[in-house]
């Protein structure tokens, strides 16, 4: 797809997903070069905000006792227990003061990687009539996968940001099957310098 139907215009909001301390380097459950992500994310933020577009961020909001932590059985080691530091977004991340936090996974026996998943989140972008979500964040093979392929079941269009994600990459190549999953899948790929500043 050309450049210039890439840009944010009517009908498009950015959708920032899981950029919280826990997932940057030296955190709980960090993300390699997850960090990279906040200064590429800023600038689309400046893009929706320059044209008043909307900008929602998901997080991970857990429970001290949520069931993907391994002490109850999970796979991961406690992260983004909701209102402790490692929970709160990346420093260096600009939302603006009118974005819309969406907090997933909230309750201790239900996973939730995808931001539609036990949130309202496809009823409020409804709501503001959008069509199409510019998408990016952590991490391409968890919650990024999930949340894109939930938006397209929903009907809405999907451009991944593609220097916006990084993977975790348990199995090498993860990331790259993610990626090539959402293509299948029906998201397009855009890249931050193909668009216009």
């Amino acid at each position: 797809m050309d450049a210039e139907r890439m840009e944010p215009g009517q009908g498009d909001a950015l959708l920032i997903v899981d950029v919280q301390n826990d997932f940057l380097p030296g955190g709980a459950l960090p993300v390699p070069e997850g960090d990279a992500v906040v200064p590429v994310l800023n600038r689309w933020i400046g893009r929706f905000t320059a044209r008043g577009l909307p900008v929602y961020a998901t997080r991970d909001w857990h429970p001290p006792d949520h069931c993907s932590f391994r002490e109850q059985g999970g796979p991961w080691p406690p992260h983004c227990v909701a209102g402790t530091e490692g929970a709160a977004f990346a420093p260096g991340l600009k939302l603006p003061p009118d974005a819309v936090i969406v907090s997933k996974a909230t309750e201790p026996d239900r996973e939730a990687y995808s931001g539609f998943e036990g949130t309202d989140l496809a009823e409020r972008l409804r709501a503001q009539r959008v069509r199409r979500l510019f998408v990016g964040g952590l991490a391409t093979d968890y919650c990024v996968l999930s949340t894109v392929r939930d938006a397209l079941r929903e009907g809405f269009e999907v451009a991944l940001i593609e220097d916006a994600v990084r993977a975790v990459d348990v199995q090498p190549g993860d990331g790259a099957r993610a990626l090539e999953e959402m293509r299948r899948l029906g998201a397009r790929t855009v890249r931050t310098e193909a668009t216009a500043a």
